[in-house]
């Protein structure tokens, strides 16, 4: 990929409205001589053969030919692969690890402390800038959050007592706490951070990071996706599909258990070199195939994706078997803890992968599952338990390999909630999509920093505002891209992640 310049294929449509310019002032100049010589058209033309009447002429018949025949792209012809490309400048992070909690944690009872909600508790806020998703429950009776906060770290960082384990690494990370997406859907939300749109379509991030950067890896996926095994998360295969890009971009998923990568093994008849001189021949059948219809990029992408399941065989076992990982360290992601030790074997996971060259892995909570429209005092520490010690650890063990100030982290969801009630008889939190938190790790960013702020209630982000836009140009950033120069042409327009937008890189948080 062209270091400078991240397009695929010929801007045609520019090419032919640059003629039409150059046409036009051709035309002007050869009108302009007329009148100087006072001379007809057709005598201006006749005396002008080898000048600008030529070239006029030329013009017209192209003209002429474009009306008979529209113009057709010349593309030419597009390579797709994941090696490891060539950056706009140096960059800070290399690899990523994202792990998104669906259904929107809640802020104000995690991350973020408001001493006006615990002296305002149960009492009718009178504001009424409030919107609410379920009507039909709402309240404006302000809630406390019935769990203490408590200051981590030499920081001094405040956090629940309900996330003791990211405490004692509460000095690795920065904490945003004015992030905003403002669109008040889980869907949408989880599209304009996972996508940079409300729509559907768009490509994801994990398939714009690896279609712009590669991978340090040619023998396991780029792009990986550990879902949670009880469910997909809401918007499903979107989260992590590669839209107008080529499908080589788009996720892996790995199952939710063993095996993670099915159809490894091959056949007792087919093992060793009877199954590589069959690949050969079949890697042959397949590039002239290719060859002979060389602007099928999905064809390319299948291609790939056949001998990268072949390498697969042995590379992806290797990792997903953690085996060989000491006591020490499985204990620290909480596998010794039934509630902790699913969602921490795939932090674990994530971990190796990243240190054999995967670029971006996405870790899923189930379906809805921070969605706490009710009970809230019983829902809320049970989903905490099961992320707290695998998260924290994944900071303190990529740190420990030396990993961390290259692999970004990411932790948070699509959402907040509100910091009033929604039931009265059975207390939960509405959708809140106008100011939360969620916290990042290594990968260039400062540690130890709280950044951005609420209103005293933790209702609306209120100072440093991070719109998704802003996140997501921060993450290339990081990445050494310039976000304006990261496209993808298709047909009729040019494909990016940011849109319509004017993102801010928040320079703040780079360390």
């Amino acid at each position: 990929m062209d270091s400078v310049n991240l397009r695929i294929g010929t801007h045609w449509e520019y090419s032919v409205s640059a003629a039409l310019e150059i046409g036009s002032e051709i035309m002007d100049a050869k009108l302009n001589f007329e009148r100087e010589v006072n001379g007809s058209r057709r005598h201006f033309l006749a005396t002008q053969a080898m000048g600008v009447g030529a070239l006029a002429v030329a013009w017209l018949l192209q003209q002429e030919q474009t009306q008979a025949a529209p113009l057709k792209p010349n593309f030419d012809k597009p390579t797709f692969d994941l090696k490891a490309k060539q950056t706009h400048f140096r960059p800070r992070a290399t690899a990523m690890i994202s792990m998104f909690m669906q259904g929107g944690p809640s802020h104000v009872d995690l991350f973020d402390p408001k001493p006006e909600l615990i002296n305002h508790h149960m009492q009718e806020c009178t504001s009424n800038d409030f919107k609410f998703d379920s009507v039909d429950q709402a309240s404006r009776k302000l809630y406390a959050p019935q769990w203490k906060f408590r200051k981590y770290g030499q920081c001094g960082m405040e956090l629940s007592e309900l996330l003791p384990h990211l405490g004692s690494v509460a000095d690795e990370i920065c904490l945003i706490r004015s992030m905003k997406t403002g669109v008040n859907n889980h869907g949408q939300s989880i599209l304009a951070l996972q996508s940079g749109a409300i729509l559907p379509g768009k490509p994801s991030l994990g398939s714009w990071m690896t279609y712009a950067l590669g991978s340090e890896s040619q023998s396991l996926p780029a792009f990986m996706v550990l879902r949670d095994p009880a469910s997909l998360p809401v918007e499903g295969v979107y989260n992590w599909s590669n839209g107008w890009l080529p499908s080589l971009f788009q996720g892996t998923v790995a199952r939710p258990s063993e095996p993670r990568i099915p159809n490894l093994d091959p056949p007792t008849f087919m093992r060793g070199n009877t199954q590589r001189r069959f690949l050969d021949y079949l890697q042959l059948l397949n590039r002239e195939h290719l060859a002979a219809r060389p602007n099928e990029t999905d064809l390319a992408a299948r291609i790939a994706s056949y001998e990268l399941a072949a390498k697969m065989q042995t590379a992806a076992k290797e990792a997903f078997d953690i085996s060989d990982e000491t006591a020490a360290t499985k204990s620290m992601y909480g596998l010794d803890q039934i509630q902790s030790r699913e969602f921490g074997t795939r932090c674990l996971i994530a971990r190796r992968l990243v240190e054999r060259g995967v670029r971006f892995v996405q870790i899923f909570t189930r379906n809805q599952e921070w969605d706490h429209h009710n009970d809230l005092a019983k829902n809320l520490p049970p989903a905490v338990k099961k992320i707290d010690a695998g998260s924290a650890a994944l900071v303190r063990d990529l740190k420990q390999r030396g990993l961390l100030d290259t692999t970004l982290v990411h932790w948070g969801g699509e959402m907040g909630r509100l910091p009033v009630i929604q039931n009265e008889n059975n207390i939960g939190r509405d959708h809140n999509t106008y100011g939360f938190s969620m916290w990042l790790a290594g990968g260039g960013l400062k540690s130890g920093l709280v950044y951005g702020s609420t209103d005293e209630l933790g209702h609306r982000a209120a100072e440093n505002v991070v719109m998704h836009y802003d996140y997501h140009a921060t993450l290339f950033h990081l990445f050494g891209l310039d976000y304006e120069r990261v496209h993808f042409q298709r047909p009729n327009a040019v494909g990016a992640l940011i849109e319509n937008e004017r993102p801010r890189v928040i320079h703040e948080i780079l360390a």
